[in-house]
C-alpha cells in the first residue's frame, strides 16, 4: 500500500494580478524526509510555500497536506505543522518564555520543556525580549518555538537568510537532532547550497515559477559531472564544432585563461569520446555547480 505524501503539490499555479509566480508546479515530498526547494530571489519559493500553509489560494491546480487541500481544510492541517518564517514575526517586546508559555495555552501537546532545553543550549535568553536578540537568536527562537508543537511537518522558509557561519550552523544542528529524535518531515527553501547539501534526501530547483527539477540529491549529483580540457587559445571551443557540443549536451560551458569546463548531465565515456574529448578530465559536480548551471542557462563562448 503506497502512504500519501505528507506534501503534494499537483499543477500549482499561482499569480500576482497579471503576473504570474508559479506556473504548474507538481511535487511530492514522503514522511520522513528532508526536501530542500532552492531558487533565486523572485523564483516563486516563498509564494509556495504560502501556498502550502494555506495562506494564499491557487489560481490552478492544489496544494495537498497529509492527503487533503489545505486551502480547504486548513485548520486541521496546520494542526500538524511547524513554521519558522523568512522573517521571524513574534511582538518585538515578547520573550521567548512569553511566546512559549502562550502557544502553550493553545496547543494540548505543547512541549514547553524542549523548548527551554533547545534556548538554553543554544544560549538564548528566554526572559529577553524578541527585539533585543541577534537575528541569528530570533531565528532559533522562531525554531525552538516549531519545535514546540511536535510537528509533523516542519517548513522552513529560507531560514539561514542573513545569519552569520555560526547561527547556520547552530540551526542545521538543531535540525539534524530533531530528525534524529523524532524524523519529522521537513520542507525548506533555502540560498544555503553547501549548507544543505548534507541534509537533504531530495531536491527541487524552481526558476521563473517553474520547476526545472525534482530528484533525489544523490542521484542528481551522480548524473551531472564537470569535464575540464585544456585550449590553447580563444578559437578552441569554437573549433570543437555544434556535433561535439551535441554529443556532450551541456548545460553550461565557461571558459577561463586555463582551458573549458563543461557541467554534462546524464555523462557517458561514449558521449566524451564522440566529442573529441577523451582525455578531457572529468570530475564530480557540487550541489551549488549544478544549481548555478541550471538557472544560468547559458552556454558561454
Amino acid at each position: 500500500m503506497t502512504s500519501i505524501p505528507v506534501v503534494q503539490c499537483a499543477g500549482l499555479t499561482m499569480a500576482y494580478g497579471r503576473r504570474p509566480a508559479l506556473a504548474g508546479v507538481s511535487l511530492e515530498v514522503p514522511a520522513g524526509a528532508v526536501y530542500a526547494l532552492l531558487g533565486r530571489n523572485g523564483s516563486g519559493k516563498s509564494t509556495l510555500v504560502r501556498a502550502l500553509l494555506g495562506l494564499a489560494r491557487p489560481r490552478a491546480g492544489e496544494a495537498r497536506l497529509f492527503g487533503e487541500d489545505v486551502w480547504r481544510h486548513r485548520a486541521r492541517a496546520m494542526a500538524r505543522v511547524g513554521v519558522v518564517p523568512e522573517t521571524p514575526d513574534l511582538p518585538p517586546a515578547m520573550s521567548a518564555a512569553q511566546a512559549s508559555a502562550f502557544c502553550g495555552r493553545l496547543a494540548p501537546a505543547w512541549d514547553g520543556a524542549g523548548v527551554a532545553a533547545r534556548l538554553a543550549r543554544l544560549q538564548v535568553d528566554p526572559a529577553m525580549p524578541v527585539a533585543r536578540l541577534s537575528r541569528g537568536q530570533q531565528t532559533q527562537v522562531a525554531l525552538a518555538l516549531a519545535l514546540g508543537g511536535r510537528p509533523e511537518l516542519l517548513v522552513l522558509d529560507d531560514p539561514t537568510l542573513g545569519l552569520d557561519p555560526v547561527a547556520r550552523q547552530d540551526l542545521y544542528r538543531e535540525l539534524l537532532d530533531e530528525l534524529a529524535e523524532r524524523g519529522s518531515t521537513v520542507f525548506i527553501t533555502t540560498h544555503d547550497l553547501a549548507g544543505i547539501e548534507g541534509l537533504a534526501d531530495r531536491v527541487g530547483i524552481l526558476h521563473q515559477g517553474r520547476l526545472l527539477l525534482d530528484e533525489p540529491l544523490e542521484a542528481l549529483k551522480a548524473r551531472f559531472r564537470q569535464v575540464r580540457w585544456a585550449t590553447s587559445g580563444p578559437e578552441d571551443l569554437a573549433a570543437l564544432g555544434p556535433e561535439a557540443l551535441a554529443a556532450l549536451a551541456p548545460v553550461a560551458i565557461t571558459r577561463d585563461a586555463f582551458g573549458v569546463q563543461a557541467l554534462v548531465p546524464g555523462f557517458t565515456a561514449e558521449g566524451l569520446a564522440a566529442a573529441g574529448l577523451a582525455e578531457a578530465s572529468v570530475t564530480g559536480a557540487s550541489l551549488e555547480e549544478i544549481f548555478m548551471g541550471l538557472v544560468n542557462g547559458e552556454v558561454q563562448a
